[in-house]
Parts: structure tokens; C-alpha cells; sequence
């Protein structure tokens, strides 16, 4: 037979067991730490790089091989080369405004609202909270029901907005190949369509992306080929965190390696003219 021991308090019926008294905030031993910090360097030295290299305005365009890096893609001020404005040069070219200004807010407000990267930056810049197990930073707590967070909702929106700039810089690796010397092949075709795949890896395993083509459906055995290709983006999807740090990286990789060679730092790599 067992007995309550003496300093165990007698609950009524359905009432809650009262919370441990712990002075400490967290009990984790482990480096909790680690991961939000980690976040706030790589995110912080992206950020840094990316809007140094929007507002250089140079460097951004290879005529001899056709290289226009995707932070300048595409290329719409009147202050653009012409041969790299395949869209036209119908924006002025003030210093505010970068060359890219018809794509690159999408693009901000995509991986913004983006499910991991609020994850992200949630808890490393908003300690909101930092970890499991930890407090949060803030003593009051609403979600995304307000203004601005409210906005998050928009992601399906932007996602389309996202699909339409990737297909703007497979184009753009495609156009690569017709230099003017006629077809043409080097590292930096390579470093591009490396790119887009990973762009278009990220862009399709979004979690909009699923839903749109599958999450509405009731019977998958009546829609055989868009079952098959939602467990495609559903395997996709499982991998969206690194995905997202991956195309970070392939999109700074590409900006400096047209940069390089425009800038004539690096000659390219050739293998067929």
C-alpha cells in the first residue's frame, strides 16, 4: 500500500496542479544559445552584403559571356546597360532606387514571410522565444494578429510572385549561353544554373506551394498526377530549412562570381568559347 507524502497538497477534483517554484529562468545546461546567435550572423552578414551590393549599382553585368547576377535581375532603370535589361529600362536611375526594383521587394516580402525563416528570426532577433524551454523575451505575446505581423498571412500571395522571379532568372542562365561569340560554356554557367535549381528547389517546397497542389484535395486516388506531385514537394518541403541557407549562399556565391569577373578581378573559367 502506498501513502501521499506529507508535503504532496490534496487537489480537488479538477484543479490544476500547482507550477514548481524555480527561481532560475531556464533549467537547460546545454548551449541553447547557440543556434539563435548563429542565426543572427549568418541572417545580419547576408543582409549586410546584399544591401551593399544592390546600391554598388556596378559590377553586375559580364558582356563578354552574358552573366547578369540575380541581385540585378532584371535590370530595369534607365542607369542599367542596355544589353542586360531584358525587360526593358522604364524606372529612373536615382541612388534610392535599385536596378532590380521591380522584383527584389517580392523576393524580401517571400522569404519574410516564409514559415522557416519567421522560425528564424523570431527566435534569434525577436527572442520570441529564444529556445524551447526558455522564456520568451517580450512580457506580452499577441502572434501574428496585429499589424505588422498580420501581414505574414500574405505568403501564398508572394509565393506566386516568387515562382514568376524564378522563372526570370532561368531565363536569365539560359541567355548566358548565347554570348556574343556565339554558344558559350564556362564556370559561370555553371555557378548560375546551380543557382536556379536551388532557387526553384526552395521556391516549390515551400509549404504554399504544397497546399496549392494538393492540400485541398479529398480523394488522391481521383487525381493521380497531382498526387504524385505533391509528395514530390512534400519530400522537398521536409528539407525547406536548409534549402533556405542553401539558396542564401548559391545567390551570394553568384552575385560575387559575376561580380569577380566584371570587375575583372578573375577571368572566367571557359570550356567551350
Amino acid at each position: 500500500m502506498t501513502t501521499k507524502s506529507a508535503t504532496t497538497p490534496t487537489l480537488k477534483p479538477g484543479q490544476a496542479r500547482p507550477r514548481a517554484a524555480i527561481a532560475a529562468k531556464t533549467l537547460r545546461t546545454d548551449r541553447w544559445w547557440l543556434a539563435p546567435l548563429l542565426t543572427v550572423i549568418g541572417l545580419g552578414a547576408w543582409v549586410t552584403y546584399a544591401t551593399v551590393r544592390v546600391f554598388m549599382h556596378k559590377w553586375y553585368w559580364v558582356d563578354a559571356y552574358h552573366y547578369l547576377t540575380p541581385f540585378y535581375s532584371p535590370c530595369v532603370t534607365d542607369r542599367c546597360v542596355e544589353q542586360a535589361s531584358h525587360f526593358g529600362r522604364f524606372l529612373p536611375g536615382w541612388w534610392i532606387i535599385p536596378d532590380a526594383a521591380l522584383t527584389l521587394p517580392f523576393l524580401l516580402l517571400f522569404r519574410l514571410t516564409c514559415y522557416y525563416y519567421r522560425k528564424a528570426y523570431y527566435r534569434s532577433f525577436w527572442l520570441s522565444p529564444p529556445a524551447c524551454a526558455v522564456p520568451d523575451g517580450h512580457q506580452t505575446y499577441s502572434g501574428e494578429t496585429r499589424f505588422p505581423l498580420l501581414g505574414q498571412n500574405l505568403h501564398r500571395y508572394f509565393f506566386y510572385a516568387a515562382a514568376i522571379i524564378s522563372l526570370i532568372n532561368t531565363w536569365d542562365a539560359v541567355l548566358a549561353f548565347h554570348s556574343p561569340k556565339g554558344f558559350g560554356f564556362g564556370l559561370g554557367n555553371i555557378i548560375l544554373l546551380v543557382n536556379v535549381i536551388m532557387l526553384w528547389a526552395y521556391t516549390i517546397s515551400c509549404h504554399s506551394c504544397r497546399h496549392i497542389i494538393g492540400g485541398r484535395l479529398k480523394h488522391f486516388s481521383k487525381h493521380p498526377v497531382r498526387y504524385r506531385a505533391w509528395s514530390f514537394v512534400s519530400k522537398l518541403n521536409v528539407r525547406h530549412m536548409q534549402l533556405a541557407w542553401i539558396t542564401l549562399g548559391t545567390l551570394a556565391l553568384t552575385d560575387f562570381y559575376v561580380m569577380a569577373v566584371a570587375a575583372e578581378w578573375i577571368p572566367d573559367l571557359r570550356f567551350i568559347n
